[in-house]
């Protein structure tokens, strides 16, 4: 199977088949996602919380994310690879913006970048698609966003903030993004900001009407439990098997069960 593309996300808004997204930071579990025959893997920032520890998203560096990047690059056969702009690494100015995203592509290896905003960050995306650094772009909820937005709401409940997202929306459009990541925003505006765009959207929290649907690896697969937003559905509880496997490994070796002899050389 051929490596999915900008081109077939267009393909698939065009034709109305659903795209497949879902994050992943190291080669084993990025190697699963793909073999899955998953459209797309986002490197996503979310490895502050799911796999550092971090309370939120903003510690995470440029570094941490181009490391686990290249490890997601090297396992995926046939998904396209999207890095996840982390906090800081393009607010402060368009040029250390694509100084950045040029990291993703020439260091790590992957097909595009994504990154939080809307009219503030048209500028940035405009200078990133002139260099051919393909953009997701991402409103609604953004999590580095958390402080100003007094923790993790939904985005666009009045009249007037719904205004401002299809407004956001069309400009990241108009900027050059190849598609836009709705997150946690009620699903008629997410279905209406569906419908006016010509780029394909992809939903978290979004509803059903988005082009697309991504999730946290490690929220689907129930392995991350300090809190399970609404828009998540586990497909698994990984981390209990795990917790089992282990709890057994310990008694066997406690009670002299392992090694056996079949584990052992003569």
């Amino acid at each position: 199977m051929p490596r999915f593309t900008i081109h077939d996300f267009l393909k698939k808004k065009k034709e109305r088949k659903k795209i497949t997204m879902l994050t992943a930071y190291d080669y084993p579990f990025a190697e699963i996602v793909d073999q899955a025959g998953i459209d797309v893997i986002l490197v996503g920032d979310s490895l502050g919380m799911v796999v550092q520890g971090h309370e939120n998203t903003l510690p995470v560096t440029m570094d941490e994310m181009i490391y686990h990047a290249k490890m997601v690059v090297r396992a995926a056969k046939n998904a396209m690879v999207i890095g996840d702009m982390p906090f800081m690494s393009y607010q402060s100015s368009v040029e250390d913006a694509v100084k950045n995203a040029g990291r993703f592509l020439k260091e790590a290896g992957t097909s595009a970048i994504k990154l939080e905003g809307g009219s503030e960050v048209a500028d940035h995306i405009n200078a990133m698609t002139k260099s051919d650094i393909p953009v997701m772009a991402h409103i609604g909820l953004t999590p580095q966003s958390i402080h100003r937005m007094g923790g993790y709401k939904v985005q666009g409940k009045t009249e007037e903030a719904a205004r401002k997202l299809i407004e956001d929306a069309h400009i990241v459009e108009d900027a050059g993004a190849f598609s836009v990541l709705l997150e946690a925003i009620p699903m008629d505006l997410a279905k209406k900001i569906t419908e006016e765009l010509s780029i394909p959207t992809i939903g978290i929290g979004a509803g059903a009407y988005c082009d697309g649907q991504v999730l946290v690896l490690h929220d689907l697969l129930g392995l991350f439990e300090r809190f399970v937003p609404k828009f998540v559905k586990r497909y698994a509880n990984l981390k209990e098997d795990a917790l089992k496997a282990i709890k057994i490994y310990k008694e066997e070796i406690e009670k002299g069960a392992f090694p056996s002899e079949e584990q052992s050389f003569k």
